[in-house]
């Protein structure tokens, strides 16, 4: 068993990055299908892992390399994977990738989760004109009609905001809808949302070491039938500071988990609430490295537990 930079050094070393497949990173190296998990009401099925792209894929998407970015997203399909979240407010990262997807022809053959925003972080009154406007963006920018999900990004006047994503739902444009956040001081206002809107979905934190959403808002989401995007699934940061130097514990072979990458999306995607997870990364290798989290066996209860407990006692 090695740690994700252990493995990733290895890889770099041998100049085959690219051309691995989850299965390598199995601890017992059999191939699988990956994970599915359906979107709630509907036969619809998405593998648990996906890509995100704030952070380091929005800082490459910053400097205008497309090939790089254009690497990334097909890493992601090649391996089977789908699910693409992105935003408008995530810097150049919604452009650059819908025009390396257009570019690559994979453009309907990612599931696009993009965000619909021009109230701001902070609040304050969306201008409906406006939020129109950063919709069609979009759809030139991805190049795909309907697009398959958007949702009010952190909860940016969403009395205006979903009223026109609910419009572009009826008219065909837009495939599902929903609601996104990460600071915890919406969570209650999400939650008051979840149950006076049809939502489709939901985007939301959620990791080993931040488990709040199991409180209220994952047995709210599997009640009123909501599908869940994991943001944030390795604390951003915090995960990989947390085990820098340590090696996993022998029993994650166990669960198919070869990296720490992995073992932090196991721990996500096993909560029965997730719909897929959404990490962010600039590196294709580490797409790959990602949906060996989508490989094998999930985690149960017990499981999960010393999941927590092993993450825990590392201080």
């Amino acid at each position: 068993m090695i740690t994700r930079r252990d493995y990733l050094k290895l890889s770099a070393a041998a100049g085959v990055a690219l051309a691995i497949s989850p299965k390598l990173l199995l601890a017992d190296d059999s191939p699988r299908a990956l994970i599915t998990r359906a979107i709630p009401g509907t036969t619809e099925q998405l593998p648990v892992v996906g890509l995100g792209s704030s952070a380091s894929f929005s800082r490459v998407a910053g400097e205008g390399d497309t090939a790089r970015i254009r690497g990334i997203l097909e890493a992601l399909v090649r391996e089977g994977g789908r699910v693409f979240d992105t935003a408008p407010g995530y810097g150049a990262s919604e452009e650059v990738a819908g025009r390396a997807a257009q570019e690559a022809g994979l453009a309907e053959k990612l599931f696009w989760a993009t965000k619909l925003n021009v109230a701001g972080r902070h609040g304050g009154a969306a201008d409906p004109a406006a939020a129109r406007a950063q919709l069609e963006q979009s759809y030139a920018r991805i190049g795909k009609s309907p697009i398959d999900l958007v949702q009010v990004h952190n909860l940016g006047d969403v009395a205006t905001q979903l009223a026109i994503l609910r419009e572009a739902k009826a008219a065909g444009r837009v495939r599902y809808i929903g609601l996104t956040t990460t600071f915890e001081q919406q969570y209650a206002d999400l939650e008051r949302h979840m149950r006076q809107e049809e939502l489709d979905f939901i985007g939301v934190d959620y990791a080993v070491d931040n488990r709040t959403m199991e409180k209220r808002i994952f047995p709210l989401a599997r009640e009123r039938g909501i599908g869940v995007l994991a943001y944030a699934p390795f604390g951003r940061r915090r995960l990989w500071e947390r085990v820098e130097g340590r090696a996993l514990p022998d029993w994650a072979a166990e669960y198919d988990i070869a990296t720490w990458g992995q073992f932090f999306l196991k721990f996500v995607v096993s909560n029965p609430a997730v719909t897929v997870a959404t990490p962010s990364t600039s590196q294709p290798r580490n797409v790959v490295d990602n949906l060996g989290a989508a490989i094998g066996r999930l985690p149960d209860e017990a499981v999960r537990r010393r999941m927590v407990e092993h993450i825990e006692a590392l201080g």
